[in-house]
Formats: structure tokens, C-alpha cells, sequence
């Protein structure tokens, strides 16, 4: 199979607006082709050792980038860009790709472990200031999280679900197809990192919803299937991370903060929270794409993953809830607050991707 590292787009294909815009992106751009460069370098941590020189490049840039992204006043779109792209390439090593295996080489560096946990610390901080976390303290746990899901199933329309419903046009459609395979074609691949381990409720219930993502060991069940059906029915690529370039930084940002949920053992309140209000509030966003597929004509292949979620996910959502959420309530009480902050992040950061997406749709002049 063909590397998904090396078919990795260009960086360079963000818009250039002004001269000091372009001066930056163009150092971002490069940053990450130097980046790249270290990645794939063989025993890349001994080549540093002894020629610390090969990575000042980057470094200056990622500096740069940590500042102007988490602490300026100001945030710079680009060095959010920048360094989720950075965060991701690092992240995704977590992940087998069946690929070359020679490019997992360097997948235990400790240079890139530290290049995660620099980005990681400053980014986890800006995220944690938007959210008050001495209100959450106070909560009952339990009442605020069947409050919340109980709203979010049935959300009322914002003017992007509503964008998408009614103005959205085909070339968009797949606009949005191309953003949302970037997740759909390794959909839950990430929630295997929290099923090791003592075998209770809980547990088992998380197993039971990867088995259903996974079509219960078939692939032609497998939910990614029905995702590259969707893509192929318009001729576009169906490899994974085929269309790396067109993903907002806001939708990197949701991947990159799941992949720490569920790696750091210590978050797993916090990743069940996240799980619960994603697997509670799916359907609703499927809804909406679904309704755009209907409306533009498009044919059942084109909008069956849609279908096939709404279906699971409301189930998946009543065991997350029933099953997981409250359960772990009742057992850390102590710490159960975490569960609603997982949540509420999952969903500020999901509306967050979901803006920047229809945003992508409507700056896009055609798909191609």
C-alpha cells in the first residue's frame, strides 16, 4: 500500500493575502517541509545529538508559533495551522497506516515526544482558559450531564446546520465529504487506547460501540466503507488523509485532543465525557447532511454513512450516558466533574471545526 506519509500534500497551498502574511506562511511552509525531513531521518535522535544545527529551523519557527497562536492577544490563523499540522504528523505515528514500516522509525523519538509535549503544554493551557472549570466543580455531576445530553440530541438549527441544509450546493457537498474523510476513513481508531485493562461495565460497553465502528470484524460493515462509498460515488480519493490540505485547524485540533484523551490514562473521565457528547450529538449533524444529499438528488451511495449513523449513534449515545458517563459518576465522585469537562470541550470544539468547515465551504470557489 502506498505511504500515507509520503503522499502527504505540499504545505504550501494556504491563501496569501497580504506581504507580512505571506512572509509567515511561507516560513510555516517551510518549517514543516524541515519537519517532515526529521521525521522520516534515521535514528533521528543520535543525528541531533550530534548535530543539534539540522532542527534550529524548525525550532525558531515552533517558538514562533506557540506565541503567536496561545500567547498573544491576537491569535495567528497560520500558527494554529502550523503546529496542529506538526501535532498531528507526530500523533498519527500512534496509528499503524500498513505502509512502509520504515517510517515508524523514529515513532519512540524522544525529539518528537519533546516537540509534542512543547506544542501540547501551551495549547492545552489556551484551551483550558475558555472553559470555567471552578463552575464545573460545583455541579451535580449527574443531573448536568443528562441535562446537556438531553438538549444536544435535538439541538435547534444554527446558521450553519442551516447552511448546509438549504443553500449548500453539490460542489460543497463534496467539499465537506473531502474535510470529513480526514476522520471517516480511521473513524474510532483512536478508542482502542482505553479498553486494556480490568474488565467491568464500563469496559465493555466502550468495546461494544468499537465493534459496531468496526462492523463487528467485517469490513464491508466497517463504518469507513460506507464513508470511501460516499467518496467514490463522486470519483474522489479514498485514501486516508487524501485531502490533508483542505482540514481547518479547528478539525486537526479535535483529533489532536483525542489522541491525548485517550493516550494520557489519567484523561479518560475526561475522554469519556468527550465520547459521550459526540456519540449524543452525531446524529443531529448527520441529520443535517443528510437532509443536503436529499435535497441536491444525490443517489443512496452518496449519503449512506449518514444514514447508517443516525441509526447507531443514537444507540451509542444511550450507552454512553447510561452506561459509561453515570456509572463513572457514581464510582469517582471525587473526579467526576472531569467527565463534564470532557464533554463541554468536546462540544466547544466540535462547534468550533464545524464553523471553520462551512466556513472552508463557502471560501471554496469550486471543488476540484
Amino acid at each position: 500500500m502506498q505511504s500515507n506519509l509520503v503522499i502527504f500534500p505540499n504545505a504550501g497551498t494556504a491563501k496569501k493575502s497580504t506581504q507580512t502574511e505571506e512572509r509567515t506562511i511561507t516560513k510555516y511552509d517551510r518549517a514543516e517541509e524541515l519537519f517532515i525531513e526529521l521525521l522520516a531521518m534515521e535514528d533521528l535522535d543520535h543525528k541531533l545529538d550530534i548535530k543539534p544545527a539540522i532542527a534550529s529551523e524548525f525550532e525558531q519557527a515552533l517558538s514562533t508559533a506557540i506565541r503567536a497562536a496561545y500567547k498573544n492577544d491576537r491569535s495567528d490563523e497560520q500558527a494554529h495551522r502550523f503546529l496542529q499540522r506538526i501535532l498531528y504528523r507526530i500523533n498519527r505515528l500512534k496509528l499503524f497506516w500498513y505502509d512502509d514500516l520504515q517510517h515508524y522509525t523514529n515513532e519512540r523519538s524522544l525529539y518528537l515526544s519533546s516537540c509534542r509535549d512543547q506544542i501540547e503544554a501551551a495549547w492545552q493551557n489556551w484551551e483550558l482558559a475558555q472553559i470555567d472549570l471552578p463552575a464545573l466543580q460545583q455541579l451535580d455531576v449527574k443531573h448536568a450531564l443528562i441535562e446537556r445530553a438531553s438538549a444536544d440530541l435535538n439541538p435547534s438549527l444554527s446558521d450553519s446546520s442551516r447552511y448546509i441544509r438549504e443553500d449548500m450546493t453539490e460542489a460543497g457537498y463534496r467539499h465537506l465529504l473531502a474535510i470529513g474523510s480526514f476522520d471517516g476513513l480511521v473513524e474510532g481508531s483512536r478508542l482502542c487506547y482505553v479498553l486494556g485493562g480490568a474488565a467491568n461495565e464500563v469496559q465493555c460497553t466502550l468495546v461494544r460501540v468499537l465493534l459496531e465502528e468496526y462492523g463487528n470484524g467485517r469490513l464491508s460493515r466497517k463504518h469507513s466503507t460506507f464513508f470511501a462509498q460516499m467518496l467514490a460515488e463522486f470519483g474522489m480519493n479514498t485514501e486516508p488523509e487524501g485531502y490533508f490540505d483542505l482540514v481547518p485547524w479547528e478539525v486537526l485540533a479535535c483529533a489532536n485532543h483525542n489522541f491525548l484523551t485517550t493516550d494520557r490514562k489519567r484523561y479518560f473521565l475526561r475522554y469519556c465525557g468527550a465520547l459521550t457528547y459526540f456519540e449524543v450529538a452525531g446524529p443531529a449533524a448527520y441529520k443535517n447532511y443528510l437532509a443536503a444529499a436529499q435535497r441536491l438528488g444525490l443517489s443512496e451511495a452518496a449519503m449512506g454513512y449518514w444514514e447508517l449513523h443516525i441509526r447507531e449513534d443514537e444507540r451509542h449515545g444511550r450507552w454512553m450516558l447510561d452506561d459509561v458517563a453515570l456509572s463513572l459518576a457514581e464510582q469517582y465522585p471525587k473526579n467526576a466533574w472531569e467527565l463534564l469537562l470532557g464533554y463541554d470541550q468536546e462540544k466547544l470544539m466540535g462547534d468550533r471545526a464545524a464553523s471553520a468547515v462551512v466556513r472552508s465551504i463557502r471560501e471554496a470557489k469550486q471543488f476540484v
